[in-house]
């Protein structure tokens, strides 16, 4: 179980998305391959709106904790899923020999009605733990904002539901991408406070391109600090430079998370395993 590799050392792990497309599955299995000879404690998979990629993601699971013999994270959202739904894609997991998840909410599909929206079988992450755990074998692993979720009112009562998550069984926390670490200290310390004692693990997504920031702000609502502007300023018309200057700034984010005790290192590869190989080799 990866609570328990958790209690124990600080782990590094990926997180992977499954291929769009069935004919891309085989270049899919060669970079998990790829990605999985880094040796990472564990794997997660992302999973459609919905569940719209759900086999997707149960075939790409079941590779890295099958074949690869890494224990799989698999993610699993609730927006537009109902408890039906949910509970066969549980049975899926458990066949492929997979008892870890992320549980989250996920985004609203952009088909779904308000109607449909408001009247969902689980309004947040919490209300899916507690049904996960009541009727399923799964381990769950939530997910946390070291700068707020965007749709909070405050970061207090963004903690008040990261608390309701611990109680409903999550084990440990992912966060979202972030760009300062300072910004992970001060929510590693809120948490204590409030009374979240499971072991946070620190998402880092490298920025390897100038249109990667504009898109990946939006969507996460993270801050971008002056010294990874001054690093897009500088190269972000220069595709190589700017690649090795994200990847470095990457490294040394970790450098220092490592050093400071963060539980665990969790890097959202983009699927691409040279980027994370040379991420490795610096910070090992």
């Amino acid at each position: 179980m990866i609570r328990d590799l958790l209690k124990n050392k600080q782990t590094l792990s990926f997180e992977v998305f499954p291929p769009k497309k069935d004919g891309e599955f085989e270049a899919a299995f060669e970079t998990l391959d790829k990605l999985g000879a880094l040796q990472p404690d564990f794997i997660s998979v992302t999973y459609g709106a919905g569940g719209s990629r759900s086999k997707k993601t149960v075939e790409i699971a079941s590779y890295i904790q099958n074949t690869l013999h890494i224990d799989a994270l698999a993610h699993m959202t609730c927006v537009g899923c109902k408890r039906e739904a949910l509970l066969e894609v549980s049975e899926e997991l458990r066949k492929a020999n997979i008892l870890n998840c992320l549980a989250l909410r996920g985004d609203r599909p952009k088909d779904m009605t308000d109607e449909q929206f408001l009247s969902r079988d689980f309004a947040h992450a919490s209300d899916m733990m507690e049904f996960l755990k009541r009727h399923t074998p799964l381990h769950m692993a939530g997910a946390c904002y070291p700068e707020k979720h965007f749709e909070a009112l405050s970061m207090e009562t963004d903690l008040d539901a990261l608390k309701k998550k611990q109680e409903a069984g999550a084990e440990f926390l992912i966060t979202q991408l972030f760009f300062d670490n300072d910004s992970f200290y001060r929510f590693r310390e809120e948490c204590a406070k409030k009374g979240i004692t499971i072991p946070i693990c620190a998402g880092i997504m490298p920025i390897t391109t100038a249109k990667q920031i504009g898109t990946t702000v939006s969507l996460s609502g993270s801050s971008v600090p002056k010294a990874l502007s001054d690093i897009i300023a500088a190269y972000g018309e220069k595709p190589e430079d700017m690649r090795k200057a994200g990847i470095e700034y990457a490294i040394n984010q970790i450098r220092d998370l490592q050093k400071n005790g963060a539980d665990g290192i969790h890097i959202y590869t983009m699927n691409k395993p040279l980027m994370a190989s040379e991420i490795v080799q610096a910070i090992r």
